[in-house]
């Protein structure tokens, strides 16, 4: 391969203008080119996010207020599960760190003899970014004090990423591509053909079409590899209605006998949607249970999405990068649809073929992907998985499921002993002991190192995490009047 110079991104939505701001603002000297089709529409649901999108701006230099002005952005400190450990039981995934580790033990374990000897509050009262989503409190805090996401429109973000690209000239072409063009010799696209006849010619094209995969799967068959055994949701509801509440600081996920349900606040109007197994529920009943449990006036009509839980065999291959639903689908349970996409962004740049595509790098891009994709599969199953639900069949399958041997021998070792590892980089870290805890498994066993430390001394720092805490949160201001302050977006008035 020759050098690349130009970069073919086909299609639009989030993925393909995500793709297309980075590639222009943070490459010199790289022709970047987008087709989409405003006849093909995007699946625009992606409206909650979790922490590392707070990172991409900052690559981006993207201005936080004006970016949430854009797109009628509320704060996001984690997401309440209700229901899910049991009916009418629930708890908050907060973002952040819980407690305070020593070098031998995490918080958890303190906080487990804590419990024992009648002295410890819940595991959550320990992390600030939970005690003020359950207060509706926000403010941005000092070096990072308080760890946050975004609710946001998916089709505005969009919008306001095309603004970003276009001041850095990107080149975007209206129509649908008709004919993807490949090198005899070598299997390599060489160019896409528009309906209309024009050819795009390119040395890196971008897979951004969505779960059809155009380029990845229909012309250089990646291969897929289906995890709905695991995950056995395919279908969603999505809708929008008026907001008949102030916007919460966390995004609802509420179960239900074959699925669960989501709501996120927007400034102007609350997203909602129903994410279910047609196994158990046909498409009608599961639209009935979401629109028996909105609240406010329906702005859209219900529109039914199907898709189908697994990964791309090769999320890189030959001069092709999958990037997006083309790279897969994990449903939305925590938030991670965009992370992956900047995920496989970040990595891009960091390995770009500026002097041609090398099969050492698609190899080091597809294993950075799998660990990543991996580790996200195997926290969304654990919500399934740990449960004491048992009212409906779609649970009892889930709740005696056979799960990946790595998500087993996590869940074993924090059952027996308590302790919790992060590899290679992970995403979630934290994340796992708070879910785990919330979903109702309580380890067995603490580390002994926490009973070098006296009780009357473990019960002063416990409480003295819990009312620095609690000190904090009473000083931050409620969370609609924050936004009122620093980011109020003209559609909200």
């Amino acid at each position: 391969m020759n050098k690349v110079t130009k970069v073919v991104i086909a299609g639009g939505g989030t993925a393909g203008w995500m793709a297309a701001a980075a590639l222009t603002k943070l490459i010199s000297n790289l022709e970047v080119t987008l087709i989409e089709s405003e006849e093909i529409g995007t699946v625009g649901v992606g409206e909650a996010t979790i922490p590392t999108l707070v990172f991409y701006h900052r690559l981006l230099k993207i201005n936080e207020a004006e970016f949430m002005k854009a797109v009628n952005a509320t704060f996001k400190l984690g997401i309440s599960f209700e229901n899910w450990r049991d009916v009418n039981e629930d708890y908050i995934h907060a973002f952040g760190v819980t407690g305070r580790d020593c070098w031998a033990a995490g918080f958890q374990h303190f906080w487990k003899k804590g419990r024992e000897k009648g002295f410890a509050s819940d595991f959550g009262d320990y992390c600030i970014e939970q005690v003020a989503a359950k207060r509706n409190r926000f403010a941005q805090l000092p070096k990072n004090g308080i760890n946050y996401a975004y609710h946001m429109d998916a089709s505005l973000y969009a919008k306001f990423l095309r603004g970003i690209a276009e001041q850095h000239g990107i080149k975007r072409i209206e129509g649908k591509i008709g004919k993807v063009n490949v090198c005899s010799e070598n299997g390599f696209i060489q160019s896409l053909e528009m309906e209309n006849g024009q050819v795009i010619e390119g040395d890196l094209f971008l897979d951004c079409t969505g779960q059809r995969g155009l380029l990845i799967e229909q012309t250089l068959h990646a291969g897929f590899e289906d995890w709905s055994h695991w995950l056995p949701c395919d279908s969603a509801i999505a809708i929008q209605t008026t907001a008949v509440e102030k916007p919460r600081a966390y995004t609802r996920s509420i179960a239900h006998p074959f699925g669960w349900q989501w709501r996120i606040p927007l400034q102007n109007r609350v997203g909602n949607g129903i994410v279910y197994s047609s196994k158990y529920v046909s498409d009608e009943e599961a639209k009935q249970t979401l629109l028996n449990n909105i609240e406010g006036e329906a702005l859209t009509e219900p529109r039914v999405i199907k898709f189908r839980t697994g990964t791309r065999r090769k999320h890189w291959h030959k001069n092709c990068v999958a990037v997006g639903l083309s790279s897969g689908f994990l449903e939305p349970l925590e938030s991670t649809s965009i992370h992956l996409i900047q995920q496989a962004i970040v990595r891009l740049l960091r390995i770009f073929p500026y002097d041609g595509v090398k099969q050492c790098d698609i190899d080091e891009f597809n294993q950075q992907t799998k660990v990543d994709v991996e580790a996200i599969r195997d926290f969304i199953i654990m919500h399934y998985k740990v449960t004491n639900r048992d009212d409906a069949d779609f649970w009892h399958y889930c709740r005696n499921m056979q799960v990946p041997e790595t998500l087993a021998h996590r869940l074993e070792l924090f059952e027996q002993t308590g302790k919790v590892f992060r590899k290679n980089n992970e995403l979630f870290d934290d994340s796992w002991q708070q879910v785990m805890i919330g979903q109702g498994l309580i380890p067995q066993h603490y580390h002994p190192i926490v009973d070098n430390m006296p009780d009357e001394e473990l019960k002063r720092f416990l409480k003295s995490i819990k009312d620095g805490i609690d000190n904090t949160v009473n000083q931050l201001p409620e969370h609609w009047q924050f936004i009122q302050q620093f980011c109020p977006s003209p559609l909200a008035n």
